[in-house]
């Protein structure tokens, strides 16, 4: 009997650590992924990340990343989720998070069964390996394409025919040599669901997206007060967008993955925006404690919460967001002063701007009382 051959047992290894694809691709990228990226960044539409630009030649290949490496092993974990992904949607009072941000991070969990494969393969084979997840930087679907593990469909995401849209990311370079996996084909057709769907119309074209008008981007990237534009686009979004990922049609054929450390908090289905709203910094840490929205600090997630409210409104949306017209960050009372200006009549703002407009010493803040376009609705409390 023959025995398994190194790459069979590097994949079923990988199976038995809970992903649930693997691929084995090659540590270069062909010259028109490499011609995509520095048109990206050319046309500005990677917005205020700039890593993105110092980081470039060493996107541009993985090889860049290790010279010594020999084999880039592709990986996937599927984390489709039980309930709808949407259900959260627009309902007053409550914020709506991304379904990847609602257990645990993402980033620790798949890094950590990276690491344990990278052990495995250095004990089992004479090599060495190095191991990535997405705060590095490798264009990481374009490799997994080469892998064959999906295919980048239109809204830039990778599909793969068993997982949909559901899929985290993660590499192992290492310095061993294999045969490469055959690259997925594109199955996207004539679908545009996933461009329908963005409520923002990020994509310029299929297969682009302009960070500068995504929600996901502008939740969590974008660190100054978001554009007046987007903001009722946003609806009760506090972090991330799946309208795109939820709407391809290959996510029919997905399994709700395993339950595992990474699966949703009860409390994160449908949290109250007012509760939100209140959190001080050190709440907010203990409150989003091992989830990905930790990273991106109070303010930035309570201005994301101010704008929600003022799209959705709920009990009590009126005086929390009052509260937070005397908030320490800038960035925050701005985003109060824009909620209070959807939620109150023409009136009852004019007062509040009476009242708190003199006392501001920030800049934005000031123009957010001057240039709002106040709405005709009626809060509960004010008719």
């Amino acid at each position: 009997m023959n025995e398994p051959s190194p790459r069979d047992r590097i994949r079923e290894k990988a199976l038995e650590l809970g992903f649930d694809l693997v691929g084995f691709a090659p540590v270069s990228l062909d010259e028109g992924v490499q011609s995509n990226l520095d048109g990206y960044l050319a046309a500005g539409m990677h917005g205020e990340m700039d890593w993105m630009v110092a980081k470039a030649e060493r996107r541009r290949q993985p090889s860049a990343l290790w010279p010594d490496a020999r084999s880039v092993i592709a990986l996937a974990m599927n984390y489709t989720p039980a309930d709808g992904a949407l259900d959260s949607l627009d309902q007053p009072g409550v914020g709506h998070l991304s379904v990847y941000a609602r257990g645990r991070d993402y980033h620790d969990v798949v890094k950590k069964q990276l690491k344990a494969l990278g052990r495995w393969i250095c004990e089992t084979f004479p090599g060495d390996v190095k191991v990535f997840v997405d705060t590095a930087p490798v264009m990481e679907k374009p490799v997994a394409q080469q892998a064959g593990l999906g295919w980048q469909g239109k809204h830039t995401n990778l599909v793969s025919r068993e997982h949909g849209s559901w899929l985290f990311l993660g590499e192992v370079f290492t310095t061993l040599e294999f045969a490469d996996d055959a690259a997925e084909t594109d199955h996207c057709g004539s679908c545009r669901n996933c461009l329908d769907a963005c409520p923002t119309n990020a994509f310029p074209a299929p297969y682009q997206i302009d960070a500068r008008r995504c929600i996901s981007y502008l939740t969590i990237e974008h660190k100054g007060p978001i554009d007046r534009e987007l903001r009722p686009f946003m609806g009760n979004r506090i972090y991330g967008c799946d309208d795109c990922l939820a709407a391809c049609p290959w996510n029919k054929f997905a399994q709700t993955a395993p339950v595992t450390e990474m699966r949703a908090r009860p409390e994160l289905a449908a949290p109250k925006l007012t509760d939100l709203a209140r959190l001080s910094d050190s709440a907010f840490r203990t409150f989003f404690s091992r989830t990905a929205i930790k990273r991106i600090g109070r303010d930035r997630f309570v201005r994301n919460v101010m704008i929600a409210l003022g799209n959705v409104g709920g009990d009590d949306a009126v005086e929390a967001a009052k509260e937070r017209l005397q908030d320490e960050s800038a960035l925050v009372r701005g985003a109060a002063v824009w909620a209070l200006s959807q939620l109150l009549t023409a009136e009852a703002f004019d007062r509040l701007r009476q009242k708190w407009r003199m006392r501001e010493d920030d800049t934005h803040v000031i123009e957010e009382w001057d240039a709002v376009h106040v709405s005709q609705t009626f809060a509960p409390n004010e008719r």
